[in-house]
């Protein structure tokens, strides 16, 4: 199975199975002497791990990472950092009833035809739970990339959409409700909406607003290795991700350009931001920020028909422990990603200019 590793020269390629002994990763390419804080990489996974609160899924993991190489004395060595989290409450029999069958909108079917074997074990390899390794890499990009501001929020569930800009609130309230939306007053209705929707046995999108600020200007490449299109990559290979949009994205559309164009203050910075902090592939050293859409999950508590590995059609009903909605979860997922990106693309940029 090839796809199990991100980025160039700051690279990360995991390992594991949701309902196997442990998940983890090798991080390669992170610089000597970086002082690393242990307390906030596991800080990090808190954030994403499972039963932290009633809107999220009930698996009652702990998420601990255990590191094995890769830093001595508090500081980052040069060589390769692995790490592993183990897996502790797995419920394996709760998905034995999909061992010959296929759950619609999953990655079931695809897997089992491309490999003709799979572990239906909550997804196995293509579960979400591969997700908590990516957080342990991008907390340690976040410490190498120490003066770059990353912070992501929800900014939608459902039709629940906060219509403020970023810079109208205090993304340091985020984490001060379990939906992590700052907006006090819209996170009360979108919990209240995630738990209804969780009583019905069904699940709910949502969209996750992201920003990164004192990036400094030049990372990225005019052609292929664009910043955006590295972000959008690392966006979409997370579970469940359905749309990247940067900057104005597809707004934009309706603005005439006379209107759409950034003009520049005589110290380089633009007067409006409408690309997103990036132009040409290369960013410009004005604020980052992307929008990443999140489907509804595919597993709904209720009965539905689906296919069986003969083509049979079959009666059978969602089990297990599933977040109603993702993106309380996903935040930091997608903060992880992001660091990685700017720390790879730093790392490129360092060996350009050497």
């Amino acid at each position: 199975m090839a796809g199990n590793t991100f980025g160039n020269l700051f690279k990360v390629a995991t390992f594991g199975e949701s309902h196997g002994v442990a998940i983890g990763g090798v991080l390669d390419g992170c610089p000597a002497g970086i002082e690393i804080d242990l307390d906030a990489i596991q800080t990090e996974l808190n954030r994403r791990k499972p039963g932290q609160s009633k809107i999220v899924t009930q698996r009652k993991e702990p998420d601990e990472v255990e590191f094995f190489s890769g830093i001595f004395e508090g500081k980052t060595t040069g060589t390769p950092i692995g790490f592993a989290i183990r897996n502790t409450n797995q419920k394996s029999h709760d998905y034995s009833h999909i061992k010959d069958s296929y759950r619609p909108s999953h990655a079931d079917y695809v897997y089992d035809k491309k490999y003709g074997f799979r572990d239906y074990r909550g997804g196995g390899r293509s579960s979400a739970r591969e997700t908590a390794s990516r957080v342990v890499a991008g907390a340690i990009a976040k410490q190498f990339l120490s003066n770059i501001k990353i912070n992501a929020y929800v900014s939608q569930v459902g039709e629940l959409k906060l219509n403020k800009n970023y810079t109208e609130l205090n993304l340091a309230d985020t984490e001060l409700n379990p939906v992590r939306c700052p907006d006090q007053d819209m996170a009360a209705k979108m919990e209240t909406y995630i738990k209804d929707i969780k009583k019905q046995g069904d699940t709910i999108g949502g969209v996750i607003t992201c920003v990164l600020q004192n990036v400094p200007i030049g990372l990225g490449e005019p052609a292929f290795d664009k910043l955006h299109a590295e972000l959008g990559k690392a966006m979409l290979s997370i579970n469940a991700v359905k749309g990247f949009e940067y900057g104005s994205g597809f707004s934009g559309v309706a603005m005439k350009g006379s209107a759409h164009n950034d003009q520049f203050n005589t110290d380089g910075t633009t007067k409006t931001n409408f690309s997103g902090g990036i132009q040409g592939g290369i960013s410009n050293g004005m604020d980052i920020y992307f929008n990443v859409a999140f489907k509804p999950v595919a597993t709904i508590i209720q009965p539905y028909e689906t296919i069986d590995k003969d083509g049979n059609m079959v009666k059978t009903q969602g089990k297990g422990r599933h977040d109603p909605c993702v993106v309380p979860r996903a935040v930091p997922i997608v903060e992880a990603m992001a660091a990685l990106v700017l720390a790879d693309y730093t790392l490129i940029n360092n060996s350009i200019r050497e």
